[in-house]
């Protein structure tokens, strides 16, 4: 088959894109800067130089294609321009969900999260809850919006099917989690809540996984959750360091989460705060993600690894 994919250089896009090709599969990946995506050109794969708003560069990707992997996205806390939110989680699944739509794609799926629900305050959600009212963060609201206009566009006839990663880890990723796992697999102490909230952790493999047979079986115009174990940070941090044979994290009292989070707000209205410092990073350290696989391992057979096999995986990666 011949599949368009976005956010291919990104952490899950580039674990897809490998699979994909692994499972002899062609590839045409939009990317910014082809020569910044050699890994993609190695694999094989044809490159189209676009963004998200390039509404020709979009027609180009999915010209042809038997189906879409929509999987870019913006992800940052505690930035002070968050109108990057908008323009990729928002604007940008629009143009590219327009540029399918047009084509007539016979398949597509989206890469949404479970941090569309928001807080669910350890609660289990599955596929059919609806979060209403205010998001903790600009990534939650903006995904929020996009998850929306994905149903929308299964309501214009466009063959959607939608997957619901929530805390995602494994070697390669450089997000603020990415750094935190790394540092205490090199045997440093890194800090993080000492209760703090829950997600559900999946290795980046099985994400990636879950993307493929989503478009090989998933029903279009449902949802899938690819929940893994559910952890708090501290804990997967201290798994971190067993299997490294480190002494874990420094754990910080919640409630001085809570008052740094009040002290911060008026600083971060006026002035650049450290994404780690800001309020928004400090909230969501103390929300939960919970949801559950059950569908996506009926519906789907998607299986994912368990924590401490994902995390001795991603601890060998670093170490290599």
């Amino acid at each position: 088959m011949r599949y368009a994919l976005t956010g291919a250089t990104g952490f899950v896009g580039g674990e897809l894109a490998r699979q994909l090709v692994a499972d002899g599969h062609d590839v045409v990946a939009l990317v910014r800067n082809p020569g910044r995506a050699g890994s993609l050109s190695d694999l094989g794969a044809t490159l189209v130089q676009g963004d998200l708003d390039d509404l020709t560069a979009l027609d180009t990707l999915v010209d042809g294609a038997d189906g879409l992997f929509h999987v870019a996205g913006w992800y940052k806390l505690g930035e002070r321009d968050r109108s990057p939110g908008q323009r990729v989680n928002v604007d940008g699944t629009r143009n590219v969900l327009t540029a399918a739509l047009s084509a007539g794609t016979a398949k597509v799926v989206y890469t949404s999260t479970l941090a569309v629900n928001s807080d669910t305050g350890g609660a289990v959600r599955d596929e059919s809850y609806r979060h209403t009212g205010s998001h903790l963060t600009e990534y939650d609201r903006t995904k929020a919006d996009a998850h929306r206009i994905a149903e929308e566009f299964v309501e214009r006839g466009l063959p959607v099917v939608t997957v619901m990663p929530g805390g995602i880890y494994g070697p390669g990723d450089t997000s603020q989690v990415g750094e935190l796992i790394a540092l205490a697999a090199r045997g440093g102490r890194p800090i993080a809540p000492r209760g703090g909230g829950t997600l559900v952790w999946t290795h980046v493999s099985d994400v990636a996984r879950g993307h493929v047979v989503a478009m090989e079986r998933g029903t279009p115009g449902e949802a899938y959750m690819l929940s893994g174990e559910p952890s708090s940070l501290a804990g997967l941090l201290q798994r971190v360091a067993r299997i490294a044979g480190g002494k874990g994290p420094l754990l910080v009292p919640d409630v001085a989460l809570r008052v740094g989070e009040k002290l911060m707000t008026p600083v971060a209205a006026a002035l650049p705060v450290p994404p780690t410092y800001h309020p928004e990073s400090l909230r969501a350290a103390l929300s939960s993600y919970v949801g559950t696989r059950a569908k996506a391992e009926r519906e789907l057979g998607w299986e994912c690894r368990s924590l401490d096999e994902g995390l001795a995986d991603t601890v060998a990666a670093l170490r290599n």
